[in-house]
């Protein structure tokens, strides 16, 4: 009889340099956009707290052709039009992960994948408890399920915590799943009536936008009118137009094929990313997150079962529901922890992911479009959960920012300057011959120098 086999699974550990090269590029716009997106909300709520008038007025503001049905005010143009991009490249980095990323392998995305729905899944019980016992609505359970990837890192640079790149890889495969259940969430629970006839053109279209990516047809000005078209449809469908970024961010191909530098998906993603980070989240955050911040606001918050329900969701429901997931999942599936990191900082990256703005304010506004004072009240409970949550998750990165720091250089030290980290080269012959060629130089040098100091000392000692 064979041994049983006892190997244990590596979670948290090195990436491939091409997947590491690739997520370090993509956090590094999302968080510039963070920055952004973080500007935009504060400029937001002082807006709205010192010009309230301006503020609703312009929101308010209706334009576009009444004849096609999109006489929309610039609020919702903010939400369904120009989170169409954000949702975009939300659909692209969705289908790289599923073919070329981190959930390619159903083993190894079963525990991000897990851990993400347990942190989705974890905000929603608490939210619907405490409004149980409260009694108030469940309308919003989903409010708290999202993380906002952008915003996250934001807090990251604003406090100058360093993460070692499996745990930003791991914070950005959450956030994805996140979107993923965030669109299914959009599309299932907040669908209005629907008008089959302009739901059947847009199937059409994006039927005709498939064919044309399978038989290689390029040009911008072909897609981005056929694009705008079928945003158009969706938004006339009765189903959230942002399910139409979403499913043409999906039909990209993201596999590279022989002589690719990168891949059809990534090579538009790379160009609308910054267009999505840099304008379209931002103006969303700008219309959106301007909320009242008296003293009554923030008493309602921590007091009324809706947005105290939404407040806990975002700081406990996330934190404990991603860390258990993630803990129970390795225990179950025998995976062993990165040796250079501990649980504490699972736990402090599942404290960061309970900040939830843009989707969390998106789904908030389409809760409860009914009642306008209650959507703001739950915006303000968005804001504060987030602004705890960060907090507190901040606190908990600092206290190990000096290990991650050092795990940090250790990743980015090239002593062979050949553009690779030495780290990915430790097998490799040639690299240790090159570091042997340049220590040797080195030593050279200095026995150089020895002897040149040696001399002028002994000058010196010499007679006068």
């Amino acid at each position: 009889m064979s041994a049983p086999n006892n190997r244990r699974s590596l979670f948290l550990g090195r990436m491939s340099l091409p997947e590491r090269t690739f997520i370090a590029d993509a956090l590094r716009a999302e968080t510039v956009g963070g920055v952004l997106l973080l500007i935009a909300a504060v400029v937001a709520l002082i807006w709205a707290n010192t010009f309230s008038g301006s503020y609703e007025a312009i929101r308010g503001f209706h334009l576009g052709p009444a004849s096609v049905g999109l006489d929309l005010s610039v609020q919702h143009w903010a939400a369904n039009g120009l989170l169409a991009v954000f949702f975009f490249v939300a659909g692209i980095e969705l289908k790289r992960e599923l073919v070329a990323g981190e959930l390619r392998d159903p083993k190894a995305a079963a525990l991000p994948v897990i851990a993400a729905i347990c942190g989705m899944a974890m905000p929603a019980i608490v939210y619907a408890v405490v409004n149980v016992v409260g009694g108030g609505s469940l309308q919003g359970w989903a409010v708290p399920t999202a993380t906002d990837i952008a915003f996250a890192l934001a807090v990251l640079a604003v406090i100058g915590t360093s993460l070692p790149s499996a745990l930003r890889a791991f914070l950005l495969t959450l956030a994805v799943v996140d979107d993923l259940f965030a669109i299914l969430i959009i599309a299932v629970f907040f669908t209005s009536k629907i008008n089959f006839l302009a739901l059947g053109f847009a199937v059409v279209g994006l039927v005709i936008f498939y064919v044309l990516l399978r038989k290689g047809v390029r040009g911008w000005y072909i897609y981005v009118p056929l694009a705008v078209v079928i945003w158009g449809l969706m938004e006339n469908s009765g189903v959230h137009a942002t399910i139409a970024g979403v499913a043409m961010g999906l039909m990209l191909r993201c596999t590279r094929r022989d002589g690719e530098a990168h891949s059809p998906g990534e090579h538009i993603e790379h160009l609308v990313r910054p267009l999505s980070a840099g304008l379209a989240v931002p103006l969303f955050a700008l219309f959106s997150a301007g909320v009242s911040i008296s003293d009554g606001a923030v008493h309602d918050v921590f007091t009324r079962p809706e947005t105290l329900g939404v407040v806990l969701g975002l700081i406990v429901g996330k934190a404990l529901g991603i860390f258990g997931g993630t803990w129970f999942t390795a225990r179950f599936t025998r995976a062993k922890l990165n040796p250079d990191l501990r649980w504490p900082d699972v736990f402090a990256v599942a404290s960061l992911a309970g900040i939830g703005f843009t989707v969390s304010l998106l789904i908030g506004e389409l809760a409860f479009a009914d009642d306008p004072a209650l959507a703001d009240e739950i915006k303000a409970s968005v804001l504060l959960g987030s602004l705890i949550a960060a907090v507190f998750a901040g606190i908990l990165l600092k206290i190990r920012n000096t290990k991650y720091k050092r795990l940090c250089e250790d990743e980015e030290r090239d002593e062979d300057l050949d553009g690779i980290p030495d780290i990915y080269e430790l097998d490799k012959p040639e690299y240790h011959l090159r570091m042997a060629a340049i220590l040797e130089a080195k030593a050279a040098e200095h026995r150089r120098l020895a002897e040149v100091a040696s001399s002028t000392h002994a000058g010196d000692d010499g007679p006068a």
